[in-house]
């Protein structure tokens, strides 16, 4: 359909002011076709998914309908999450930023009703919450239906999924005879139909088509990795790009628990988000994330709907989605206000059929690539360092440091030796041998080639087995077991090979942790004479 700009809709001049502000001229497919609708007054059944403009489509009406002079509620907004929750009541304010004050309120759990209760009492206007919650302050008698012209379900199919369908019959039960209903969704399930049936009065049906999702900004990339593996490649991954921000998406809650503890080990500042967390706990993450102090943020596909950051690089598909929509979902995140972007896929197994699905429904070529090796990783980011020593050559003024260097070699260092201890420091300092490949010269500790020999001080008297420390290595490290050498078991101590690359991280890592209920000292065995 043809694309309208904001300035041919029937809407104010300080929601343009707004709109403009916030960087958009073009409504998107989905606003060009409910706005009109909902405007007039229509109830409207809305086919779209995430990240087309929704929030936009039924925000703008809103505001344009409620009344600032009246303090009662007009309008209440359902949500199934806190954080679409609050990004909703975030972009409302946006948009009201010009107009005579509108109380916006998010309420939903995890936060002090009474803090809710409070609020509620000096008059909002607009409530954007969660259907448990919006349910409980109606029997407290603190949200009062009686005056409310309009009642969005925004993602109905998400909150039906997640068990809702009684607390939103519940809440439009409610709400006055005379009233707006708009409801928005991925999928038009019987359910959602049903819903429309029941509670919407000759609806518009809208649809945008999966075709408006296709991101061309975005490219796409998938690996065939083992799943023991799928850790040391995303490690690779992240070192060869330096991604400021990047977003890895887990199918569970435990998976992510465990590859933010492994990725934190290896000393990426990554962080997690999941439904287990408390609202405050998922709030500081998303605070550091937006600030950047978080550079890695992994979640399940539950937690991150309402994630709404510029900027993020790169999307890491770490389990290939169960549910082809949510790979759109997903990538989504990144390529967004005109960048580009990358997304990421670990393929394991018959996951490739899963992938090729996706590859139908999205009617994209997601290119496979070869994984990057070890040797690779090091030698790209040597190449990128120097390739910046070339341009500070170029077009920085370095006369100062030209001078000192003359120093130098006036005490007889040659300007060859001084800068490639220079280039030893610095790339030492800046970790430009990587987290995943760097290596200290252990020397020959009589290990396989490649390998380092690794003294543990626990033996066949703790009762360990060659299984047992090979489990544990690869369980707390990422490790791959297939990686692990040679395990040889005294009476009180063992040995164990490791990759050179990654001595220093099992070091670090298994030193103080727990095996058969030891506790754990590992170094590099003694150097052969």
């Amino acid at each position: 359909m043809e694309k309208l700009r904001f300035k041919d809709l029937n809407i104010s001049s300080e929601i343009q002011r707004a709109v403009e502000d916030m960087g958009f001229e073009e409504a998107t497919p989905i606003q060009s076709l409910a706005i009109p609708h909902v405007l007039e007054g229509k109830d409207v059944t809305g086919q779209a998914q995430t990240g087309t403009g929704k929030t936009a489509a039924f925000g703008i009406p809103i505001l344009e309908t409620v009344d600032p002079s009246n303090r009662d509620l007009q309008a209440v907004i359902l949500c199934p999450t806190r954080e679409l929750a609050i990004q909703v009541a975030e972009e409302m304010k946006k948009l009201s930023k010009y107009m005579r004050k509108i109380g916006i309120l998010p309420v939903y759990g995890g936060q002090p009703i009474e803090r809710q209760i409070k609020a509620l009492k000096k008059g909002v206007q607009i409530i954007i919450g969660t259907p448990g919650r919006v349910m409980d302050h109606m029997r407290r008698g603190t949200i009062d239906m009686g005056s409310v012209k309009m009642l969005i379900l925004d993602e109905a199919d998400e909150m039906l999924d997640m068990g809702f369908r009684e607390d939103i019959e519940f809440v439009l039960d409610y709400i006055p005879d005379e009233r707006q209903i708009l409801l928005f969704s991925a999928t038009m399930s019987p359910d959602i139909l049903y819903i429309t049936r029941r509670y919407q009065e000759s609806p518009e049906f809208l649809k945008v088509v999966p075709k408006e999702l296709t991101v061309p900004e975005i490219k796409q990339i998938y690996f065939e990795v083992k799943e023991k593996m799928k850790l040391d490649v995303l490690s690779r991954l992240l070192d060869i790009n330096d991604f400021k921000l990047s977003l890895v998406f887990c199918n569970t809650k435990r998976r992510v628990d465990k590859l933010v503890n492994h990725l934190q080990i290896r000393g990426y500042a990554a962080d997690g988000l999941h439904g287990d967390m408390s609202q405050r706990q998922r709030d500081n993450v998303m605070s550091k994330f937006r600030s950047g102090n978080i550079e890695i943020l992994v979640a399940t596909d539950v937690a991150a709907r309402g994630i709404d950051v510029d900027n993020v690089e790169a999307v890491f598909n770490f389990d290939v989605p169960n549910d082809d929509e949510y790979y759109v979902h997903r990538i989504g995140r990144t390529g967004r206000a005109g960048k580009t972007g990358i997304a990421y896929t670990f393929v394991s197994g018959k996951e490739v059929y899963q992938l090729r699905d996706i590859m139908r429904y999205t009617k994209t070529k997601i290119e496979q690539q070869q994984i990057p090796s070890a040797s690779d990783v090091a030698e790209i980011k040597t190449t990128n360092f120097l390739e910046k020593i070339k341009r500070i050559i170029n077009n920085d003024n370095i006369d100062n440091e030209v001078r000192m260097v003359e120093k130098m070699m006036e005490e007889d260092y040659s300007s060859v030796e001084t800068a490639a201890a220079l280039l030893k420091i610095v790339m030492e300092k800046s970790g430009t041998t990587t987290k995943t490949t760097s290596s200290q010269d252990y020397g020959d500790t009589g290990a396989a080639s490649g390998q380092v020999r690794l003294f543990i001080n626990i033996g066949r008297k703790d009762k360990v087995k060659v299984r047992d420390i090979i489990r544990a290595i690869a369980d707390k490290t990422g490790l791959s077991s297939s990686a692990i050498g040679k395990v040889d078991i005294f009476d009180k101590f063992s040995f164990v090979e490791v990759p050179k690359q990654s001595a220093s991280d099992v070091i670090s890592t298994m030193s103080g942790t727990k095996v058969k209920g030891r506790a754990v000292n590992m170094e590099p065995a003694n150097r052969k004479s």
